[in-house]
């Protein structure tokens, strides 16, 4: 890319303010240990410094009574066509068994047990899932978005959160990946089309304002 990048993407408009709206939802995207423990699995990467940014906005959102809600991803042993041609392409996913430890939660978030968990199969929160329904039902016009990995499931959640009518805003501390240039190129380019890419610490007093 040239190296007037910024000027490039500022005359084609890119890059505007969503802004927040008047009723979030806090999502944390696949923060499981198939992802986040990679003494356990071939998939996951050092992200202690994104769960620890996770909490802080969990308890900043239990705190106003925002929705929480969790995804993972995890297939059925016994179905082999349960994760579609995903596998094929990432065969590793194969590993993320409904069941196995690589699907649970990270012990170190602070999940509780009135806490939505959506168990899904492809990148996305959205797709093939009751994310959007149950937003909706919340009267839900923000959605802050959390986990890993920057490049593919934060970045499709944000996506499609956009798609359906959702403000995206992601706590760039919050958010981590398996390596430091796909995280870096898909920051930037959620913050060029998709979402607003903003501290934590913002989207906290954004919370406490409520």
């Amino acid at each position: 890319m040239p190296q007037d990048k910024h000027a490039i993407y500022q005359r084609a408009q890119l890059g505007h303010t969503l802004g927040y709206g008047k009723k979030p939802a806090l999502v944390v995207v696949d923060l499981q240990l198939g992802f986040t423990a990679p003494e356990q699995s071939p998939l996951a990467g050092n992200l202690d410094a994104e769960v620890a940014a996770t909490n802080q906005l969990i308890a900043a959102a239990r705190a106003k009574a925002v929705p929480i809600i969790f995804t993972v991803v995890g297939y059925d042993p016994h179905r082999q066509d349960d994760a579609g041609l995903w596998p094929e392409k990432v065969p590793s996913l194969r590993l993320l068994t409904l069941g196995s430890q690589l699907v649970e939660l990270d012990p170190r978030l602070d999940r509780q047990d009135h806490d939505l968990v959506i168990v899904k199969k492809y990148a996305s929160g959205f797709f093939g899932t009751y994310l959007a329904s149950t937003l909706t039902m919340k009267g839900v016009d923000t959605l802050i978005v959390t986990g890993c990995t920057t490049s593919g499931c934060v970045r499709a959640t944000v996506m499609d959160a956009l798609a359906n009518g959702f403000r995206p805003i992601v706590p760039l501390e919050a958010i981590g990946d398996r390596a430091e240039e796909p995280h870096e190129a898909n920051v930037f380019d959620i913050g060029a089309k998709y979402g607003d890419v903003v501290r934590a610490s913002d989207v906290i007093a954004y919370l406490e304002r409520l």
